[in-house]
């Protein structure tokens, strides 16, 4: 590999935007062994992906995704396209020897998931690398909060809750956007958010899920037609055209976890006046932990083993040079935003390639994942616990 890691991106909407950004920003923050050179952007409409292209800071563009997997000029492919389109270009471009970062949840499927983290696995006896885009997880104080379980700093854990509250489709009048359509989504607000509150948990607690017991609902069940789209089902009132939503609005599941902990999770779109409402709380037997996105530069932490005098709940400013990421950054009290995680999770994947080791999250990671939101799914329309299944001895979990 040269000196360079050259990448080609698939996808230049929200989540390619944000991957440019970090692409952008990473070797002049961090000093890595790699230097990213965005090479070439990938979209389906020529016009929209060529200026994309010069807004996004790519070298070029191209509408034809296997040319990007197929070029001996590129390094890593960056897979931020929806989830039916995941597990066909990460198989190619793991086929062709491309690392890949592909964007969450990794597939619409526990089938595709699976093999995609037998492709990751057979592609890493190579030296290739393949990563799922979690970015959750490089949040500072996120990162802080699993150093502080991991130290015992709030002893065993018994209790989790964790939400994902937004409330982008409240409107019945909002179109049928992709997002809404199983056969494209996988699933609504489950896959969307619920799958980054439940790699975030297994992820700060070292614990996995084994067991759920859920529901989901959808409250709005046919939306007016995106006036691009055709050959959707349906007509609505005052002659709009309508398409049935096939994926859930909301999803709420009981867990137990493989460490004794039992755990809430709650992921909607139907939070009225909750843009973007991450909530992640710790209960231990020493004191307890809570994070919370709208501030995410602190983490809150009760310490149980002070004095009754002087227990009661602690900010902590995650800004110190200390905290995980932060020395790259600003002087302390200058907070980060939400476009820093993915700078951190570009900086984490250069590395891992340049020391020639596997990053986290795995693809076997974001299986596991996978498997959680099918055992979900099973269980809201069985009405009953569902254990969920463990992922094959083959294809070992990394570092939840």
């Amino acid at each position: 590999m040269s000196q360079d890691l050259r990448v080609g991106m698939v996808g230049y909407a929200f989540m390619g935007a944000a991957h440019s950004q970090a692409w952008r920003t990473v070797n002049h923050v961090f000093d890595l062994p790699l230097s990213a050179r965005m090479s070439v952007v990938c979209g389906r409409s020529a016009d929209q992906v060529a200026d994309a292209a010069v807004k996004l800071g790519w070298d070029g563009h191209t509408t034809d995704w296997r040319s990007i997997v197929d070029s001996d000029e590129i390094d890593l492919v960056d897979i931020c396209t929806p989830g039916d389109t995941h597990a066909e270009i990460a198989l190619a471009a793991l086929a062709a020897g491309k690392h890949v970062l592909c964007e969450k949840p990794l597939a619409n499927s526990v089938a595709e998931a699976r093999e995609m983290a037998a492709a990751a696995a057979q592609a890493a006896t190579k030296g290739v690398r393949a990563m799922c885009a979690y970015n959750y997880r490089r949040v500072p104080a996120v990162a802080l909060m699993r150093d502080l379980v991991a130290s015992g700093r709030i002893g065993t854990i018994r209790h989790v809750r964790a939400v994902y509250l937004q409330d982008w489709i409240v409107d019945p009048q909002f179109p049928l956007v992709w997002r809404l359509r199983k056969e494209i989504a996988g699933s609504g607000a489950l896959g969307d958010i619920g799958a980054h509150i439940v790699d975030l948990t297994q992820f700060v607690t070292g614990q996995t899920i084994n067991a759920v017991s859920a529901l989901t609902e959808t409250f709005v069940r046919s939306r007016p037609l995106p006036s691009e789209s055709s050959g959707l089902s349906a007509a609505g009132g005052n002659g709009a055209a309508l398409g049935d939503v096939t994926v859930d609005d909301a999803a709420l599941f009981l867990a137990r976890l493989d460490g004794g902990a039992v755990a809430t999770y709650e992921a909607t779109r139907f939070a009225t006046g909750r843009k973007n409402a991450l909530r992640v709380e710790l209960n231990g037997s020493l004191g307890s932990l809570a994070f919370d996105f709208e501030r995410m530069n602190e983490l809150e932490l009760y310490d149980g083993t002070r004095p009754a005098a002087e227990q009661g709940f602690t900010r902590i400013l995650v800004t110190e040079p200390e905290h995980p990421y932060v020395s790259g950054w600003w002087p302390p009290g200058h907070g980060l935003g939400y476009e820093h995680s993915f700078t951190h999770e570009v900086r984490d994947l250069i590395a891992a390639i340049a020391e020639g080791r596997d990053p986290a999250p795995s693809f076997a990671d974001a299986l596991q994942v996978q498997l959680v939101l099918d055992a979900v799914e099973r269980s809201a329309a069985g009405g009953s616990w569902i254990e969920v299944e463990p992922v094959l001895s083959a294809e070992p979990l990394g570092s939840l």
